[in-house]
């Protein structure tokens, strides 16, 4: 039986890779935009496209649609988008990391985990070029960002790192066995984004369905992102990202068991 504190040590073998992990992440985003007229800028134009497309249709196609007590609610908005679009992306790609790496994965000393992981930390890359758009909004829009609150951020970025690393090397390797699982994901990650508070505040979902919501352990990620990068006032959401932490440890934990105990299948499966 194999511990938890062996997986983790285990994990912490990738640290041996980081320059490895470095280089591909690098390559990743510099193949993601060879060819374009903007090249890397495209990092902080999709977030900026993205944002504006919310501004307009939020405030000005329906701005009824958008909860009365936000007042700068496509900047709110962008807070849980941001986050959540790292997290589907991460998984998207993650069920294919394998699948279209054959070559690596028949080398004997490549470590198969650095693949998922890779998509993890360039979507990781492309969260922090968004926040940069979203301090440039918030300095527009008076909204103060620089508070002590924002110290919980390093926290709450590396809960998501792990749950999303955790999932990520799970779905790795089943969609080495079972391909059509990405396209289960994306009808999952529909669901999910919906059952998230990101588009609507936590408090203006129904009383009798806030315990459905906090079984949603992204639930409390978007919610510490939006108290501490748009809400004004101390961070009153530890509670919450304890839950959100101790979940994405057990699935980080889960994912690698699962990783390990495929691994040998993967360079015939590929």
């Amino acid at each position: 039986m194999i511990s938890g504190g062996h997986v983790l040590a285990s994990l912490r073998q990738l640290l041996r890779y980081r320059a490895l992990v470095v280089s591909l992440v690098a390559r990743e985003l510099k193949a993601r935009y060879r060819g374009s007229v903007l090249g890397f800028l495209w990092t902080f134009v999709n977030p900026l496209l993205l944002l504006l497309v919310y501004s307009f249709v939020f405030g000005v196609v329906m701005p009824g649609a958008r909860a009365p007590e936000i007042e700068h609610y496509p900047l709110f908005l962008f807070c849980g988008i941001l986050p959540w679009t790292w997290f589907s992306q991460s998984l998207t790609e993650s069920c294919v990391s394998l699948t279209g790496s054959g070559s690596l994965l028949r080398k004997v000393m490549f470590p198969a985990e650095i693949l998922p992981a890779v998509t993890v930390f360039t979507g990781l890359v492309n969260f922090g070029f968004g926040l940069v758009i979203l301090a440039g909004f918030s300095i527009y829009a008076a909204v103060p960002l620089l508070t002590a609150d924002l110290l919980w951020l390093p926290a709450i970025v590396l809960v998501q790192l792990m749950l999303s690393l955790g999932l990520g090397l799970l779905l790795a390797a089943l969609s080495v066995h079972f391909r059509d699982i990405r396209d289960l994901l994306g009808s999952v990650l529909t669901l999910w984004f919906f059952a998230t508070p990101i588009i609507y505040p936590y408090t203006q979902a129904p009383e009798r369905l806030r315990p459905l919501l906090d079984l949603n352990p992204f639930t409390h990620l978007a919610v510490a992102y939006q108290e501490v990068l748009y809400v004004a006032g101390p961070y009153r959401q530890g509670a919450r990202l304890g839950i959100a932490a101790g979940v994405a440890l057990v699935a980080l934990i889960v994912g690698y068991l699962v990783f390990d105990r495929l691994r040998e299948t993967f360079a015939e499966e590929v």
